[in-house]
């Protein structure tokens, strides 16, 4: 059985991409085969986190029949399980095409592959106002509302709205840059530099561990305390 998350930003610059590889990387650091695809066609940030080549790309599986493993590519590191991302890396022109309906409903069908695939999937999606972003969310079996604290107050209550609109009424609320908030379901403190987050030295390392447990179910070991730990807020 696999889990699938939507990682949906209720706003641009929450953080969305990196909490999404974050948690990849802790889940397969834990021995969760995952894969991560990208929905944020936008801005393309998980691409940057790439090295090489990235052909085929996303957009062109989603205007395509092509398999979902020939754009999978492996992010390097001794890992107990499998950490596989797709991202997007197009011009202007496919980017455009691949938000069109049909390559939307693609989409959807190539998360239902990864999810054939692989134990957990996550999706880094951009606020829900793109078809993409609509499979994303509607094709996931949770859905992760992220933002980040000074904004969580206008802008959750927008996303949840058009949640709402496409038929998902149930999400969890993951705040950023903050290690507690009143509407957080889980808070997640600064990550810092782009040193993996979930490290066990990383004070962010129980914020995410519980981000996933949250969201999958599936829980994560922890190492022990050393009081270097920031608090977490759970509601």
């Amino acid at each position: 059985m696999s889990e699938t998350v939507a990682f949906v930003g209720a706003a641009g610059g929450v953080g969305t991409t990196r909490v999404t590889l974050e948690c990849g990387r802790l889940l397969a650091d834990d021995g969760a085969d995952t894969a991560i695809l990208d929905a944020a066609y936008g801005t393309q940030g998980l691409s940057d986190r790439v090295a090489g080549r990235i052909d085929p790309d996303i957009t062109a599986l989603c205007l395509s029949e092509t398999p979902l493993e020939e754009g999978l590519i492996d992010l390097p590191g001794e890992r107990a399980g499998r950490l596989s991302v797709c991202p997007a890396h197009a011009s202007f022109e496919r980017l455009a095409r691949a938000k069109r309906p049909a390559a939307a409903e693609r989409f959807g069908e190539l998360i239902e592959a990864a999810a054939r695939r692989f134990e957990c999937v996550l999706v880094d999606t951009p606020p829900v106002a793109t078809n993409p972003a609509v499979a994303a969310a509607t094709e996931a079996g949770s859905v992760a509302v992220v933002c980040d604290g000074e904004r969580a107050a206008s802008a959750v209550p927008r996303t949840a709205d058009r949640l709402a609109d496409i038929g998902i009424d149930d999400s969890t609320t993951l705040l950023t840059r903050t290690s507690a908030h009143p509407d957080a379901d889980v808070a997640v403190p600064e990550l810092g530099s782009e040193t993996p987050a979930g490290a066990p030295d990383s004070p962010a390392r129980d914020a995410l561990a519980d981000a996933v447990e949250v969201l999958t179910g599936i829980p994560v070991e922890r190492p022990e305390s050393t009081g270097l730990f920031g608090n977490v807020s759970l509601r």
